[in-house]
């Protein structure tokens, strides 16, 4: 007994170290713990509901333990037979009764919450409607009721229901956006899912695929912005507006025969992937290489920066991706860059 001791002494540093380590785990933009909107706040309830009851349960259940393995322990020299309890009407109840209550105490609010958060907003003309497809590995968003179709960020009000209808190009993905709302599933067959959520504080918010996908599953991040109305309006009339292609014509004919074959800079080019329009205004490149030079984060680098580091090496970035490796000089890569990057939307 003596030596469990000892060893139970010697871990106890090891799992406060971890303990420790585990707790400063997470981002702010990021973390179901700390809900940015109602449906997020609301499932956020729904956990610390759940955990309450589980810790009351092991703390009763441990602590009976205890009082009975010190109370009726075997003395020395006793050899009686403990009173047995089986058949004891009483305590059959009690530990029957208990958890059911715990089981309805959980139980409503669960099912009042799973069926609120399951409401259609699918036809409401005050919702914004986004429908959101899933490729490997990058996130179309497309807005039937403007008109818009872009990628890799999801601009919002701040003062609307987001509808959102999710499918999938391929395989299945999951979208989830951890501080705003709980995740749902794209499945293969041309199957469409819907959910809504809320997002009424301005800011940045972190999307991640929650679903093993591929090999760049991990890297299938997407951001979602929240502006207020006004932004959110000027921002629809800038996507929809008529872009340049490059004064050297050189480097105009290279994009539209390299690129725009496949994707858009506003009213040019198709959109079998992901629309160009406005690139230079997002967040990030391929939704992991983040457009700032704020050395908390691993992938940074200037807009331009991150544009040449994608198109140079598409494959290197994210394995698996259907983007190909497009021959070109140095000095085209740096003006193909350097155009994309100027293509700022002014919200």
């Amino acid at each position: 007994m003596m030596n469990r001791w000892h060893v139970l002494k010697r871990l106890m540093p090891l799992l406060a170290g971890m303990v420790l380590l585990l707790s400063a785990c997470g981002r702010a933009d990021l973390s179901t713990l700390r809900p940015q909107g109602p449906v997020a706040e609301e499932q956020f309830g729904l956990m610390k509901l759940s955990i309450t009851i589980m810790i009351l349960v092991v703390i009763v259940v441990f602590a009976i333990a205890l009082y009975v393995i010190i109370r009726f322990r075997r003395r020395p020299g006793d050899k009686t037979v403990p009173v047995q309890v089986e058949g004891n009407h009483k305590l059959e109840v009690i530990w029957t009764v208990i958890p059911i209550i715990l089981l309805i105490i959980l139980g409503v609010p669960t099912i009042k919450t799973v069926f609120g958060l399951a409401e259609d907003y699918t036809k409401d003309p005050n919702a914004v409607q986004v429908k959101v497809t899933a490729h490997q590995y990058w996130w179309e968003f497309e807005y039937p009721t403007y008109e818009i179709k872009t990628a890799q960020e999801l601009l919002i009000p701040d003062d609307a229901v987001i509808s959102i209808e999710a499918k999938t190009a391929d395989v299945l993905h999951s979208f989830w956006i951890p501080s705003l709302a709980g995740k749902i599933d794209t499945n293969p067959g041309g199957n469409v899912n819907i959910m809504y959520f809320e997002a009424p504080k301005q800011g940045v918010y972190l999307g991640k695929c929650a679903e093993l996908c591929g090999p760049s599953h991990s890297l299938m991040d997407f951001k979602v912005k929240v502006v207020d109305r006004a932004s959110f309006e000027r921002w629809v009339a800038a996507q929809k507006s008529p872009v340049a292609l490059p004064a050297d014509q050189e480097i105009a004919d290279l994009l539209t025969n390299q690129c725009l074959s496949c994707h858009a800079v506003g009213d040019k080019g198709g959109l079998m992937y992901p629309n160009l329009t406005g690139i230079g205004s997002r967040e990030s490149v391929a939704g992991i290489l983040i457009n700032t030079d704020d050395p908390k984060y691993a992938n940074e680098g200037s807009v331009e920066e991150n544009l040449k580091a994608w198109i140079k090496d598409p494959q290197g970035i994210k394995p698996g991706s259907l983007m190909p490796k497009v021959e070109m000089s140095e000095q085209q890569l740096d003006a193909i860059a350097k155009y994309l990057a100027d293509l700022k939307l002014d919200y």
